[in-house]
């Protein structure tokens, strides 16, 4: 019995074409492969903590601004263990101890290049120290940074960074240390930032130009630098303001003019003051003989004259004392004692007997031109305090804070 009858050729045929265009239709309405995707959005990944989640595109969208990162530190930023990022650092925030965000980001000597740090820092809500010495950041700084409450340290110095000085931190009200040397910021420095309660202000080796302000003396500064710009102007007689609190003072290779002010010797805590390489003038008022814990006092490559103050080179911690490059004329025993132990340098004056001088016809070039500034004659013998002639004591020279901070490498608290 037949069961089936056999199909005509035609039939076949229909079946057929029918069959082709049925694979057609499953081949064109087959959905394609979904795309990897890539960062992993937080809200399916296990973080410590809410915090932590909020900042993750932050961080992974500043990641992807990165054209160079020569120690593959970026490869480290991978999944949701942000606190294990090389360079970030957890903790918990001062307005809740049982929470966990990112507290401080370490990048010193990354050399990572970014066009800009904007979208970065200044979105990280609970940031509070920022370094980066080192890197190749570019661009200006955010106003945005102003709303990092918790921020006191700030360290973008030996970057690429330009613009003008960013006034935003002076709107951080917990910021103590400010550090935006060996960039290429230009202008004027605000002279709201000389009452900021900073402790660490390292302007240096950037292309500002301002004449040093009035207030200069109100900064309750430890250590300042302001070496290597643009700065102008006669030193502020407002510094002795500042007596309490100042430490160590860079004011070397500028455009300083004028006489030094009486008001110095009163720096009782200073240890270094440098105003080397300026335009000033006039005689070293005996005040310096004040400064007692001096141990750095360089006021080389002036045009200061008459003679070097036995009181100052009685200073018993003296250990380097140089005049170099000026037109002294004078010294006393005392003096010349500091110059036998190498104490005292006073090459390229015009001291008659010493070697290694001026010639005549410079000096004689140098004192036909009448000079004068504008502080009272009678200022220069001015003493403020009881001088108390101690033996000088033998000393190393110490490697100072702020000189440290004259190399692009990142300065060690």
């Amino acid at each position: 019995m037949v069961l089936f009858k056999h199909p005509s050729v035609s039939t076949l045929l229909t079946l057929f074409l029918l069959c082709l265009l049925l694979v057609d239709c499953q081949i064109l309405e087959t959905p394609s492969p979904l795309p990897d995707s890539t960062p992993l959005v937080p809200d399916i990944l296990n973080f410590l903590d809410r915090r932590l989640a909020q900042v993750f595109p932050i961080i992974q969208t500043f990641k992807n601004t990165i054209t160079s990162d020569p120690f593959g530190v970026t490869t480290t930023w991978v999944g949701p263990n942000i606190c294990n990022y090389t360079g970030f650092y957890c903790d918990n925030p001062p307005d809740n101890l049982t929470a966990i965000t990112i507290a401080s980001i370490d990048f010193n000597g990354f050399q990572l290049f970014a066009p800009t740090l904007d979208g970065f820092i200044d979105q990280l809500p609970d940031l509070a120290l920022f370094h980066a010495n080192t890197n190749k950041f570019s661009g200006t700084i955010s106003p945005k940074i102003a709303g990092l409450k918790f921020l006191y340290e700030l360290d973008l110095s030996n970057n690429l960074l330009s613009g003008v000085f960013p006034t935003s931190v002076l709107n951080i009200p917990s910021l103590s240390f400010l550090d935006i040397r060996y960039n290429f910021f230009t202008g004027t420095v605000p002279p709201q930032i000389f009452v900021q309660t900073l402790d660490v202000l390292f302007l240096n080796n950037n292309n500002f130009m301002l004449t040093l302000p009035n207030n200069l003396g109100d900064t309750p500064v430890v250590y300042l630098t302001l070496a290597n710009n643009k700065f102008t102007g006669p030193i502020p007689r407002s510094i002795r303001k500042a007596s309490s609190t100042l430490i160590e003072v860079l004011l070397l290779n500028n455009l300083l003019t004028g006489c030094l002010p009486y008001e110095i010797g009163f720096l009782g805590n200073v240890t270094l003051f440098d105003a080397g390489g300026n335009l000033l003038t006039g005689p070293i008022p005996w005040s310096f003989g004040c400064l007692k814990k001096v141990e750095q006092l360089n006021l080389a490559r002036n045009f200061l004259y008459g003679q070097v103050p036995e009181v100052v080179c009685a200073l018993g911690n003296l250990a380097n004392l140089s005049l170099s490059y000026n037109y002294f004329t004078r010294v006393g025993p005392l003096c010349k004692k500091l110059i036998q132990r190498g104490v005292l340098d006073v090459r390229k004056n015009c001291i008659f007997g010493l070697p290694d001088q001026r010639s005549v016809k410079e000096c004689m070039a140098f004192f036909l031109i009448p000079r004068s500034c504008s502080l009272p004659a009678s200022s220069f013998n001015i003493m403020p305090c009881e001088i108390h002639r101690t033996k000088p004591r033998e000393r190393t020279r110490r490697h100072l804070l702020s000189y440290s901070a004259l190399s692009r490498n990142r300065v060690v608290l």
